[in-house]
Protein backbone atom coordinates (compact mmCIF):
# COMPACT_ATOMS: atom_id res chain seq x y z
CA UNK A 1 0.00 0.00 0.00
CA UNK A 2 1.65 3.42 -0.78
CA UNK A 3 1.32 5.80 2.42
CA UNK A 4 0.87 9.83 1.26
CA UNK A 5 2.15 12.42 3.37
CA UNK A 6 0.35 15.65 2.10
CA UNK A 7 2.32 18.97 3.27
CA UNK A 8 0.19 21.99 2.68
CA UNK A 9 1.87 25.76 1.87
CA UNK A 10 2.45 28.57 3.94
CA UNK A 11 -0.98 30.02 5.60
CA UNK A 12 -2.81 26.68 5.19
CA UNK A 13 -3.27 23.41 7.20
CA UNK A 14 -3.96 19.87 6.74
CA UNK A 15 -7.46 20.59 5.56
CA UNK A 16 -6.26 22.05 2.14
CA UNK A 17 -5.70 18.15 1.74
CA UNK A 18 -8.84 17.03 2.42
CA UNK A 19 -10.39 16.07 -0.85
CA UNK A 20 -7.62 14.80 -2.11
CA UNK A 21 -6.85 12.54 1.02
CA UNK A 22 -9.76 10.96 0.64
CA UNK A 23 -9.67 10.30 -2.81
CA UNK A 24 -6.12 9.11 -2.38
CA UNK A 25 -8.07 6.59 0.51
CA UNK A 26 -10.55 5.80 -1.95
CA UNK A 27 -7.87 4.58 -4.54
CA UNK A 28 -6.62 2.06 -1.55
CA UNK A 29 -3.79 4.27 -0.38
CA UNK A 30 -2.74 5.72 2.82
CA UNK A 31 -3.07 9.64 3.17
CA UNK A 32 -1.75 11.53 6.12
CA UNK A 33 -2.19 15.78 5.66
CA UNK A 34 -0.39 17.32 8.07
CA UNK A 35 -1.42 20.36 9.93
CA UNK A 36 2.12 21.65 10.92
CA UNK A 37 2.87 23.51 13.78
CA UNK A 38 0.91 26.44 14.44
CA UNK A 39 -1.15 26.47 11.68
CA UNK A 40 -4.66 25.74 13.21
CA UNK A 41 -7.41 27.76 11.35
CA UNK A 42 -9.55 29.90 13.91
CA UNK A 43 -12.07 27.39 13.83
CA UNK A 44 -9.73 24.31 14.97
CA UNK A 45 -8.09 26.97 18.02
CA UNK A 46 -12.18 27.16 19.20
CA UNK A 47 -13.42 24.19 19.24
CA UNK A 48 -11.39 22.11 22.16
CA UNK A 49 -12.84 18.85 20.81
CA UNK A 50 -11.50 19.61 16.71
CA UNK A 51 -8.39 20.24 18.43
CA UNK A 52 -7.54 17.09 20.81
CA UNK A 53 -9.05 15.23 17.64
CA UNK A 54 -6.53 16.61 14.98
CA UNK A 55 -3.64 16.32 17.71
CA UNK A 56 -4.29 12.88 18.04
CA UNK A 57 -4.70 12.16 14.62
CA UNK A 58 -1.63 14.15 13.36
CA UNK A 59 0.39 12.45 16.88
CA UNK A 60 1.54 15.73 18.00
CA UNK A 61 2.85 15.61 20.83
CA UNK A 62 1.62 18.69 22.60
CA UNK A 63 -1.27 18.70 24.98
CA UNK A 64 -4.33 20.58 24.57
CA UNK A 65 -3.11 23.71 27.16
CA UNK A 66 -0.31 24.32 25.44
CA UNK A 67 -1.63 24.32 21.80
CA UNK A 68 -4.85 27.00 23.10
CA UNK A 69 -2.10 29.04 25.02
CA UNK A 70 -0.41 29.43 21.70
CA UNK A 71 -3.29 30.35 19.78
CA UNK A 72 -4.07 32.79 22.13
CA UNK A 73 -1.00 34.25 22.45
CA UNK A 74 -1.60 34.91 18.59
CA UNK A 75 -4.76 36.38 18.73
CA UNK A 76 -3.64 39.13 20.97
CA UNK A 77 -0.95 39.53 18.23
CA UNK A 78 2.03 38.17 20.36
CA UNK A 79 4.81 36.38 19.20
CA UNK A 80 5.61 34.47 22.53
CA UNK A 81 6.91 30.26 21.52
CA UNK A 82 4.49 30.31 18.33
CA UNK A 83 6.92 33.21 16.90
CA UNK A 84 9.85 30.93 17.70
CA UNK A 85 8.58 28.27 15.64
CA UNK A 86 10.64 27.71 12.80
CA UNK A 87 11.77 25.31 9.70
CA UNK A 88 13.44 22.94 11.98
CA UNK A 89 10.09 22.58 14.08
CA UNK A 90 8.08 21.75 10.58
CA UNK A 91 10.57 19.15 9.91
CA UNK A 92 10.17 17.95 13.31
CA UNK A 93 6.44 17.40 12.27
CA UNK A 94 6.81 16.03 8.94
CA UNK A 95 9.46 13.38 10.78
CA UNK A 96 6.63 12.25 13.22
CA UNK A 97 4.59 11.30 10.42
CA UNK A 98 7.26 9.37 8.78
CA UNK A 99 7.69 7.33 12.35
CA UNK A 100 4.13 6.44 12.55
CA UNK A 101 3.65 4.28 9.06
CA UNK A 102 5.00 1.29 8.52
CA UNK A 103 5.94 1.79 4.50
CA UNK A 104 7.84 3.74 2.84
CA UNK A 105 6.35 7.29 1.96
CA UNK A 106 5.34 9.33 -0.72
CA UNK A 107 6.51 13.05 0.47
CA UNK A 108 4.07 15.33 -1.11
CA UNK A 109 4.97 19.41 -0.65
CA UNK A 110 2.99 22.17 -2.17
CA UNK A 111 4.68 25.70 -2.05
CA UNK A 112 6.17 26.17 1.13
CA UNK A 113 5.65 22.46 2.21
CA UNK A 114 8.23 21.47 0.25
CA UNK A 115 10.83 22.83 2.53
CA UNK A 116 10.23 20.67 5.54
CA UNK A 117 9.59 17.78 3.37
CA UNK A 118 12.95 17.69 2.24
CA UNK A 119 14.74 18.19 5.75
CA UNK A 120 12.51 15.35 6.41
CA UNK A 121 13.92 13.24 3.55
CA UNK A 122 17.04 14.02 5.19
CA UNK A 123 16.32 12.76 8.39
CA UNK A 124 14.35 9.71 7.20
CA UNK A 125 16.43 9.35 3.49
CA UNK A 126 16.11 5.35 3.83
CA UNK A 127 11.88 5.93 4.19
CA UNK A 128 11.31 7.99 1.30
CA UNK A 129 9.99 6.46 -1.70
CA UNK A 130 9.64 9.39 -4.06
CA UNK A 131 9.36 13.50 -3.56
CA UNK A 132 6.87 15.07 -5.44
CA UNK A 133 6.66 18.66 -5.96
CA UNK A 134 2.91 20.38 -6.42
CA UNK A 135 3.20 23.37 -8.36
CA UNK A 136 6.38 24.67 -6.68
CA UNK A 137 10.63 24.96 -7.55
CA UNK A 138 13.19 22.85 -6.87
CA UNK A 139 13.90 24.24 -3.39
CA UNK A 140 17.84 24.60 -3.53
CA UNK A 141 20.35 23.83 -0.17
CA UNK A 142 20.79 27.21 1.58
CA UNK A 143 17.90 28.83 0.10
CA UNK A 144 14.81 30.03 2.46
CA UNK A 145 11.59 29.44 1.55
CA UNK A 146 10.72 33.15 1.45
CA UNK A 147 12.74 32.77 -2.09
CA UNK A 148 10.13 30.53 -3.17
CA UNK A 149 7.42 33.30 -2.33
CA UNK A 150 5.95 34.78 -5.94
CA UNK A 151 4.76 38.46 -4.95
CA UNK A 152 7.73 40.52 -4.46
CA UNK A 153 5.94 42.74 -1.91
CA UNK A 154 5.15 40.10 0.43
CA UNK A 155 8.86 38.70 0.02
CA UNK A 156 9.97 41.91 0.72
CA UNK A 157 7.68 42.26 3.52
CA UNK A 158 8.75 39.18 5.56
CA UNK A 159 12.56 39.71 4.67
CA UNK A 160 12.03 43.42 6.93
CA UNK A 161 10.63 41.36 9.77
CA UNK A 162 11.89 41.11 12.80
CA UNK A 163 13.49 36.74 13.58
CA UNK A 164 10.65 35.77 15.57
CA UNK A 165 7.20 37.59 14.35
CA UNK A 166 4.35 36.43 12.31
CA UNK A 167 3.14 36.64 8.88
CA UNK A 168 -0.23 37.63 8.28
CA UNK A 169 -2.35 35.65 5.32
CA UNK A 170 -2.85 37.61 2.06
CA UNK A 171 -6.05 39.66 2.04
CA UNK A 172 -8.78 38.02 -0.49
CA UNK A 173 -7.13 40.50 -3.04
CA UNK A 174 -3.54 39.46 -2.52
CA UNK A 175 -4.13 36.41 -2.88
CA UNK A 176 -3.73 35.41 -6.45
CA UNK A 177 -0.39 37.20 -6.49
CA UNK A 178 0.75 34.03 -4.70
CA UNK A 179 -0.65 32.16 -8.05
CA UNK A 180 -3.18 31.31 -10.44
CA UNK A 181 -6.22 30.32 -8.08
CA UNK A 182 -9.13 31.56 -11.46
CA UNK A 183 -10.27 28.12 -11.09
CA UNK A 184 -11.14 27.85 -7.61
CA UNK A 185 -14.65 27.52 -6.73
CA UNK A 186 -15.99 30.35 -5.23
CA UNK A 187 -17.10 28.04 -1.83
CA UNK A 188 -13.26 26.66 -1.85
CA UNK A 189 -11.93 30.23 -2.01
CA UNK A 190 -13.92 31.00 0.79
CA UNK A 191 -12.13 28.63 2.61
CA UNK A 192 -8.68 29.92 2.20
CA UNK A 193 -9.31 33.37 3.00
CA UNK A 194 -11.00 32.38 6.21
CA UNK A 195 -9.18 29.36 7.53
CA UNK A 196 -5.65 30.69 6.46
CA UNK A 197 -3.29 31.63 9.25
CA UNK A 198 -0.56 33.43 10.26
CA UNK A 199 2.86 31.98 9.75
CA UNK A 200 5.65 32.03 11.86
CA UNK A 201 8.28 34.08 9.87
CA UNK A 202 11.51 31.78 11.13
CA UNK A 203 9.70 29.01 9.12
CA UNK A 204 10.30 31.57 5.76
CA UNK A 205 13.76 33.06 6.63
CA UNK A 206 15.50 29.51 7.86
CA UNK A 207 17.50 28.18 5.35
CA UNK A 208 16.66 25.07 4.18
CA UNK A 209 19.32 21.90 4.19
CA UNK A 210 19.24 19.55 1.46
CA UNK A 211 22.20 16.94 1.58
CA UNK A 212 23.24 14.99 -1.49
CA UNK A 213 21.62 11.86 -0.42
CA UNK A 214 18.33 13.61 -0.60
CA UNK A 215 18.89 15.24 -3.55
CA UNK A 216 19.35 11.85 -5.28
CA UNK A 217 15.65 11.00 -4.52
CA UNK A 218 13.12 10.28 -7.31
CA UNK A 219 11.08 12.77 -7.58
CA UNK A 220 8.06 13.91 -9.54
CA UNK A 221 6.90 17.29 -10.37
CA UNK A 222 3.15 18.33 -10.31
CA UNK A 223 3.13 21.38 -13.09
CA UNK A 224 0.20 23.29 -12.86
CA UNK A 225 0.07 24.61 -16.54
CA UNK A 226 -2.58 27.61 -15.69
CA UNK A 227 -0.06 28.66 -13.11
CA UNK A 228 2.25 29.21 -16.08
CA UNK A 229 4.06 26.43 -15.34
CA UNK A 230 5.03 23.77 -18.23
CA UNK A 231 7.04 21.44 -19.84
CA UNK A 232 8.46 23.29 -22.57
CA UNK A 233 8.83 26.78 -19.74
CA UNK A 234 11.25 24.21 -18.09
CA UNK A 235 12.66 22.84 -21.07
CA UNK A 236 13.37 26.34 -21.83
CA UNK A 237 14.85 27.61 -18.69
CA UNK A 238 17.39 24.72 -18.35
CA UNK A 239 18.74 25.38 -21.92
CA UNK A 240 19.38 28.70 -20.67
CA UNK A 241 22.22 26.87 -18.48
CA UNK A 242 21.68 27.18 -15.01
CA UNK A 243 24.23 24.54 -13.40
CA UNK A 244 21.19 23.76 -10.67
CA UNK A 245 18.71 23.07 -13.25
CA UNK A 246 20.17 20.16 -14.81
CA UNK A 247 19.54 18.42 -12.61
CA UNK A 248 16.24 17.96 -13.37
CA UNK A 249 17.32 16.08 -16.99
CA UNK A 250 18.78 12.83 -14.74
CA UNK A 251 16.65 9.77 -14.70
CA UNK A 252 15.18 10.03 -11.15
CA UNK A 253 13.35 12.98 -12.17
CA UNK A 254 10.00 13.26 -13.57
CA UNK A 255 7.24 15.50 -14.47
CA UNK A 256 3.01 15.60 -14.73
CA UNK A 257 1.28 18.31 -15.97
CA UNK A 258 -2.14 19.46 -14.60
CA UNK A 259 -4.66 21.70 -16.19
CA UNK A 260 -5.11 23.86 -12.91
CA UNK A 261 -3.67 26.59 -11.10
CA UNK A 262 -1.53 27.22 -7.87
CA UNK A 263 -4.44 25.37 -5.84
CA UNK A 264 -4.88 22.15 -7.40
CA UNK A 265 -6.05 20.45 -4.34
CA UNK A 266 -9.09 22.68 -4.09
CA UNK A 267 -9.91 22.69 -8.06
CA UNK A 268 -9.01 20.13 -8.79
CA UNK A 269 -8.76 17.40 -6.15
CA UNK A 270 -9.73 14.63 -8.46
CA UNK A 271 -7.38 14.78 -11.01
CA UNK A 272 -4.48 15.94 -9.00
CA UNK A 273 -5.18 12.97 -6.39
CA UNK A 274 -4.89 10.65 -9.79
CA UNK A 275 -1.51 12.08 -10.72
CA UNK A 276 -0.10 11.60 -7.05
CA UNK A 277 -1.11 8.43 -7.79
CA UNK A 278 0.56 8.36 -11.23
CA UNK A 279 3.56 10.24 -9.64
CA UNK A 280 4.18 7.11 -7.06
CA UNK A 281 4.00 4.41 -9.36
CA UNK A 282 7.01 6.35 -10.87
CA UNK A 283 5.57 7.88 -14.14
CA UNK A 284 5.53 10.77 -16.50
CA UNK A 285 7.70 12.69 -18.78
CA UNK A 286 11.85 13.34 -18.32
CA UNK A 287 13.26 16.64 -19.46
CA UNK A 288 16.27 16.28 -21.39
CA UNK A 289 19.32 18.46 -21.64
CA UNK A 290 19.92 20.18 -25.31
CA UNK A 291 21.93 18.00 -27.39
CA UNK A 292 25.62 20.70 -28.92
CA UNK A 293 24.57 24.64 -28.12
CA UNK A 294 21.18 25.16 -26.52
CA UNK A 295 18.79 27.00 -28.73
CA UNK A 296 19.51 30.80 -28.04
CA UNK A 297 23.54 29.72 -28.45
CA UNK A 298 22.64 28.62 -32.11
CA UNK A 299 23.81 30.79 -34.96
CA UNK A 300 21.39 33.77 -36.23
CA UNK A 301 19.10 33.44 -39.11
CA UNK A 302 21.02 35.56 -41.15
CA UNK A 303 24.26 36.21 -42.61
CA UNK A 304 25.68 39.50 -41.93
CA UNK A 305 28.80 41.15 -41.68
CA UNK A 306 30.85 41.74 -38.23
CA UNK A 307 30.79 45.35 -37.10
CA UNK A 308 32.94 46.46 -34.45
CA UNK A 309 31.10 47.29 -31.04
CA UNK A 310 32.13 49.54 -28.05
CA UNK A 311 31.42 48.00 -24.20
CA UNK A 312 30.27 51.34 -22.21
CA UNK A 313 29.14 48.92 -18.73
CA UNK A 314 26.09 47.36 -19.03
CA UNK A 315 25.57 48.62 -22.69
CA UNK A 316 27.27 47.75 -26.06
CA UNK A 317 27.44 50.19 -28.96
CA UNK A 318 27.49 49.22 -32.95
CA UNK A 319 27.96 52.25 -34.73
CA UNK A 320 26.98 52.30 -38.66
CA UNK A 321 29.88 52.95 -40.91
CA UNK A 322 29.07 56.71 -41.52
CA UNK A 323 28.60 58.12 -38.25
CA UNK A 324 31.73 58.97 -37.09
CA UNK A 325 31.97 61.88 -39.56
CA UNK A 326 27.85 62.44 -40.31
CA UNK A 327 25.08 63.59 -38.77
CA UNK A 328 23.54 62.45 -35.90
CA UNK A 329 21.44 58.78 -36.56
CA UNK A 330 18.30 57.49 -35.00
CA UNK A 331 19.03 54.34 -32.43
CA UNK A 332 17.24 51.14 -31.62
CA UNK A 333 18.03 49.98 -27.77
CA UNK A 334 17.55 45.59 -27.82
CA UNK A 335 15.90 44.89 -24.82
CA UNK A 336 16.59 40.57 -23.95
CA UNK A 337 14.30 38.67 -21.96
CA UNK A 338 14.26 36.62 -18.88
CA UNK A 339 14.83 35.93 -16.47
CA UNK A 340 18.12 34.72 -16.78
CA UNK A 341 20.11 33.25 -14.41
CA UNK A 342 22.49 35.31 -12.95
CA UNK A 343 26.47 34.55 -13.97
CA UNK A 344 25.88 32.07 -16.40
CA UNK A 345 27.74 32.93 -19.80
CA UNK A 346 27.43 34.12 -22.16
CA UNK A 347 25.35 37.16 -21.18
CA UNK A 348 22.08 38.01 -23.07
CA UNK A 349 24.05 40.88 -25.13
CA UNK A 350 26.63 38.24 -26.35
CA UNK A 351 23.64 36.02 -27.87
CA UNK A 352 23.88 35.40 -31.60
CA UNK A 353 20.29 36.87 -31.27
CA UNK A 354 21.51 39.86 -30.02
CA UNK A 355 24.26 40.57 -31.77
CA UNK A 356 22.44 39.74 -35.17
CA UNK A 357 19.67 41.75 -34.47
CA UNK A 358 22.45 44.83 -33.62
CA UNK A 359 24.48 44.42 -36.95
CA UNK A 360 21.53 44.13 -39.01
CA UNK A 361 20.77 47.81 -37.34
CA UNK A 362 23.92 48.97 -38.29
CA UNK A 363 24.15 48.20 -41.24
CA UNK A 364 21.04 49.82 -41.76
CA UNK A 365 22.47 53.37 -40.68
CA UNK A 366 21.12 53.58 -37.51
CA UNK A 367 23.33 53.35 -34.10
CA UNK A 368 22.45 50.04 -32.42
CA UNK A 369 22.15 49.25 -28.56
CA UNK A 370 22.20 46.18 -26.30
CA UNK A 371 22.23 45.97 -22.79
CA UNK A 372 22.96 43.31 -20.04
CA UNK A 373 20.14 44.21 -17.78
CA UNK A 374 19.71 42.05 -14.42
CA UNK A 375 16.57 40.48 -14.52
CA UNK A 376 17.72 37.44 -13.32
CA UNK A 377 14.60 36.34 -10.83
CA UNK A 378 10.43 37.68 -11.26
CA UNK A 379 11.35 40.59 -8.45
CA UNK A 380 14.26 42.04 -10.50
CA UNK A 381 11.52 44.08 -12.63
CA UNK A 382 12.15 47.05 -10.85
CA UNK A 383 16.00 46.75 -11.24
CA UNK A 384 15.58 45.91 -14.97
CA UNK A 385 13.88 48.58 -15.65
CA UNK A 386 16.63 51.08 -13.95
CA UNK A 387 19.23 49.54 -16.19
CA UNK A 388 17.32 50.00 -19.03
CA UNK A 389 16.28 54.01 -18.22
CA UNK A 390 19.78 54.56 -17.57
CA UNK A 391 20.83 52.35 -20.58
CA UNK A 392 18.61 54.48 -22.59
CA UNK A 393 19.81 57.86 -20.99
CA UNK A 394 23.41 56.74 -22.02
CA UNK A 395 22.00 56.52 -25.37
CA UNK A 396 20.47 59.31 -26.18
CA UNK A 397 23.74 61.46 -24.73
CA UNK A 398 26.35 59.59 -27.38
CA UNK A 399 27.47 62.44 -29.95
CA UNK A 400 26.49 60.11 -32.98
CA UNK A 401 23.34 59.72 -31.61
CA UNK A 402 19.95 61.94 -32.68
CA UNK A 403 18.81 62.04 -29.20
CA UNK A 404 15.30 62.91 -30.37
CA UNK A 405 14.83 59.81 -32.59
CA UNK A 406 15.11 56.76 -30.79
CA UNK A 407 13.31 53.35 -30.76
CA UNK A 408 13.13 50.77 -27.78
CA UNK A 409 12.97 46.63 -28.89
CA UNK A 410 12.10 44.41 -26.63
CA UNK A 411 11.83 40.45 -26.69
CA UNK A 412 10.16 37.67 -24.98
CA UNK A 413 10.60 38.69 -21.03
CA UNK A 414 11.75 41.90 -21.42
CA UNK A 415 8.03 42.67 -22.74
CA UNK A 416 7.01 43.85 -19.26
CA UNK A 417 9.49 46.34 -19.58
CA UNK A 418 8.36 48.04 -22.17
CA UNK A 419 5.07 49.45 -19.81
CA UNK A 420 6.90 52.31 -18.13
CA UNK A 421 7.31 53.63 -21.87
CA UNK A 422 3.63 52.58 -23.25
CA UNK A 423 1.75 53.97 -20.11
CA UNK A 424 3.88 57.83 -21.16
CA UNK A 425 5.45 58.13 -24.12
CA UNK A 426 8.60 60.54 -24.49
CA UNK A 427 8.36 62.95 -27.47
CA UNK A 428 11.87 61.57 -28.51
CA UNK A 429 10.42 57.83 -28.56
CA UNK A 430 9.56 56.94 -32.03
CA UNK A 431 8.78 53.41 -31.75
CA UNK A 432 8.28 50.53 -29.35
CA UNK A 433 8.99 46.68 -31.12
CA UNK A 434 8.31 44.14 -29.39
CA UNK A 435 9.03 40.56 -30.17
CA UNK A 436 7.26 37.06 -29.28
CA UNK A 437 7.06 39.07 -25.96
CA UNK A 438 5.19 38.65 -22.70
CA UNK A 439 3.07 41.23 -22.44
CA UNK A 440 1.08 40.73 -18.72
CA UNK A 441 2.93 38.97 -15.78
CA UNK A 442 2.20 35.28 -16.00
CA UNK A 443 0.10 34.24 -13.07
CA UNK A 444 3.33 32.42 -11.15
CA UNK A 445 5.10 35.50 -10.99
CA UNK A 446 3.16 37.82 -8.29
CA UNK A 447 3.41 40.69 -9.89
CA UNK A 448 -0.59 41.27 -10.79
CA UNK A 449 -0.11 44.95 -9.39
CA UNK A 450 2.75 45.71 -10.12
CA UNK A 451 3.28 48.79 -12.98
CA UNK A 452 4.59 45.95 -15.46
CA UNK A 453 1.65 45.70 -17.16
CA UNK A 454 2.32 46.51 -20.96
CA UNK A 455 -1.17 44.96 -21.36
CA UNK A 456 -2.91 47.96 -19.82
CA UNK A 457 -0.45 50.58 -20.16
CA UNK A 458 -0.91 50.19 -24.10
CA UNK A 459 -3.93 52.25 -23.51
CA UNK A 460 -2.20 55.37 -22.97
CA UNK A 461 0.31 54.85 -25.59
CA UNK A 462 -1.60 57.07 -27.68
CA UNK A 463 0.25 57.81 -31.18
CA UNK A 464 3.07 55.66 -30.32
CA UNK A 465 3.76 52.88 -33.12
CA UNK A 466 4.14 49.28 -31.56
CA UNK A 467 5.79 46.84 -33.81
CA UNK A 468 4.63 43.59 -32.58
CA UNK A 469 5.89 39.94 -34.12
CA UNK A 470 4.28 36.70 -33.11
CA UNK A 471 5.00 33.20 -33.61
CA UNK A 472 2.76 30.91 -34.15
CA UNK A 473 4.14 28.08 -32.45
CA UNK A 474 4.70 30.42 -28.92
CA UNK A 475 4.26 28.63 -25.68
CA UNK A 476 0.39 29.07 -25.06
CA UNK A 477 0.84 31.18 -21.60
CA UNK A 478 2.99 34.12 -23.81
CA UNK A 479 0.37 34.05 -26.89
CA UNK A 480 -2.18 34.05 -24.25
CA UNK A 481 -0.78 37.62 -23.02
CA UNK A 482 -0.30 39.17 -26.35
CA UNK A 483 -3.92 38.33 -27.43
CA UNK A 484 -4.86 40.30 -23.54
CA UNK A 485 -2.48 43.02 -24.79
CA UNK A 486 -4.37 43.11 -28.60
CA UNK A 487 -7.72 43.30 -26.95
CA UNK A 488 -6.58 46.39 -24.67
CA UNK A 489 -4.83 47.94 -27.58
CA UNK A 490 -7.87 47.86 -29.64
CA UNK A 491 -10.65 50.03 -27.48
CA UNK A 492 -7.83 52.43 -27.43
CA UNK A 493 -6.99 53.17 -31.19
CA UNK A 494 -3.42 52.26 -30.53
CA UNK A 495 -1.40 52.38 -33.33
CA UNK A 496 -0.42 48.22 -33.34
CA UNK A 497 1.66 46.77 -36.24
CA UNK A 498 1.34 42.84 -35.88
CA UNK A 499 3.59 40.82 -37.99
CA UNK A 500 3.18 37.06 -37.92
CA UNK A 501 5.13 34.25 -38.21
CA UNK A 502 2.65 30.98 -38.22
CA UNK A 503 5.39 28.62 -38.38
CA UNK A 504 7.78 29.98 -36.09
CA UNK A 505 9.19 28.99 -32.60
CA UNK A 506 9.63 31.01 -28.88
CA UNK A 507 13.38 32.67 -29.82
CA UNK A 508 12.97 32.12 -33.81
CA UNK A 509 16.24 33.86 -34.47
CA UNK A 510 18.71 31.03 -33.65
CA UNK A 511 16.47 27.90 -34.22
CA UNK A 512 13.69 28.61 -37.23
CA UNK A 513 16.53 29.16 -40.39
CA UNK A 514 13.54 29.36 -42.80
CA UNK A 515 12.35 32.26 -45.62
CA UNK A 516 9.61 32.73 -43.77
CA UNK A 517 11.69 33.64 -40.28
CA UNK A 518 14.17 35.49 -42.55
CA UNK A 519 11.61 37.74 -43.89
CA UNK A 520 9.67 38.51 -40.32
CA UNK A 521 12.96 39.67 -38.74
CA UNK A 522 14.03 41.67 -41.64
CA UNK A 523 9.86 43.27 -42.19
CA UNK A 524 9.97 44.12 -38.51
CA UNK A 525 13.67 45.69 -38.51
CA UNK A 526 12.01 47.26 -42.00
CA UNK A 527 8.88 49.03 -39.86
CA UNK A 528 11.21 50.13 -36.87
CA UNK A 529 13.40 51.91 -39.34
CA UNK A 530 10.43 53.85 -41.32
CA UNK A 531 9.27 54.47 -38.06
CA UNK A 532 12.82 56.55 -36.85
CA UNK A 533 13.56 57.98 -40.32
CA UNK A 534 9.81 60.49 -39.84
CA UNK A 535 10.51 63.89 -39.08
CA UNK A 536 7.77 64.25 -36.41
CA UNK A 537 7.42 62.89 -33.22
CA UNK A 538 4.33 60.43 -33.08
CA UNK A 539 3.47 61.66 -29.12
CA UNK A 540 3.14 65.38 -30.86
CA UNK A 541 -0.01 66.92 -30.95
Amino acid sequence: MTAFVLVPGAHTGGWVWQEVAERLRAAGAEAHAVTLTGMRDRAQRDTPTGEVGEARELGEARELGEARELGEARELGEVGQLGEVDLGTHTDDVVRHIDRLPADVVLVGHCYGIHPVLEAAARRTDRVARIVYVDTAPAQDGDPALALIPDPDARKAVGDLRKASLVPPPDRERWSHWGHLDDVPGAALDRLVTRAAPQPSGTLTRPVRIPPEVAALPSTGVLCTANGSTLAVLEQVVGLGEPRLLALTEPRVRFLELAAGHWPMLSAPDELAGLLLRAAAGEGERLTAPSGPPPHLRPFLLDLPERPRERVGRVDLYAPDAAESGAPRPAVLLVHGGPVPEGVPPTPRDWPASVGYAHLLAGEGVVAATVDHRLHDVADYPRAAEDVAAAVALVRADPRVDADRVALWFFSGGGLLAADWLAAPPDWLRCVAATYPVLAPLPSWGLGDSRFQPARAVRSAGELPFVLTRVGLDLPEIAATQDAFLAAAEPAAARVEVIELPTGHHGFETTDHTGPAREAVREAAARVLAHLRTDSSPSAP
